[in-house]
């Protein structure tokens, strides 16, 4: 089943659609916008301190909150004559009626270092395809700082953008096996893989950081929102960071 209602809320036009029986979206668009994505982080973080009543968890992307809820608690809690979906729809165009700027998280700067040519399996690849330098894709990728937008595909898997143009380039055509901690373009993303991965984007470093660590009481470097700064290091720097860390 799949319903949805267009809205406007603040000066963003959104769209409240439903995904089978136990889950709503609320959908920005289909763009990578930072403005876009501090409304979304700033739901989720609502939702995460006032939960609605039945959801189960709230889960952000580049533009928009998926909610799960369980439906048969709902079922249970709510008139006979109104259907599960319809209470939701009502509950979330409620809140997108809410001013939610206190909910916007602080932005946290974290600085990752990398090292490039010793792990850049595919720097020569992307040199070629853009007729430029290792080392111009290098200063490039460290020149700017980076927003978190999302986490998926694997814990901790941060999904950063935007890379400058000219280092800009299309994910492999076929997955390979992806080393924990190396950094990887695919298109204008950016993003570090926290495990040991099938993977198709084009890895031009590796860091030493433990992305995701399930030990930790937060297990994941990174969050949405945050900044990121990439700075080079050398094969030696790793190793030592490596030490350090075990």
């Amino acid at each position: 089943m799949i319903n949805f209602i267009e809205k406007m809320a603040d000066s963003f036009s959104y769209k409240i659609y439903f995904i089978g029986d136990s889950a709503a979206t609320i959908d920005f668009g289909n763009v990578i916008a930072e403005e876009i994505n501090k409304k979304v982080i700033a739901l989720f973080s609502y939702l995460s301190q006032h939960p609605l009543e039945g959801m189960v968890e709230a889960i952000p992307a580049y533009s928009s909150v998926t909610i799960y809820y369980d439906v048969g608690w709902l079922r249970k809690k709510i008139s006979v004559q109104q259907k599960v979906y319809e209470w939701i729809r009502n509950e979330l165009q409620k809140l997108m009626l809410k001013d939610l700027a206190y909910f916007r998280t602080s932005t946290n700067l974290v600085r990752i270092p990398v090292c490039y040519e010793e792990f850049g399996i595919d720097l020569q690849f992307i040199a070629e395809q853009k007729n430029i330098s290792p080392e111009e894709i290098i200063r490039l990728h460290t020149s700017k700082q980076y927003r978190v937008y999302m986490l998926g595909f694997l814990p901790g898997f941060s999904y950063m953008g935007e890379v400058e143009d000219q280092i800009a380039i299309p994910r492999k055509t076929q997955p390979q096996a992806i080393v924990a901690g190396s950094v990887g373009i695919a298109g204008k993303q950016t993003g570090i893989y926290p495990l040991n991965s099938p993977g198709g984007w084009q890895i031009i470093g590796r860091t030493p950081l433990k992305m995701f660590n399930k030990d930790k009481d937060e297990p994941c470097l990174l969050k949405a929102g945050d900044q990121v700064e990439f700075y080079s290091i050398t094969k030696d720097e790793f190793e030592n960071y490596q030490s350090r860390r075990t």
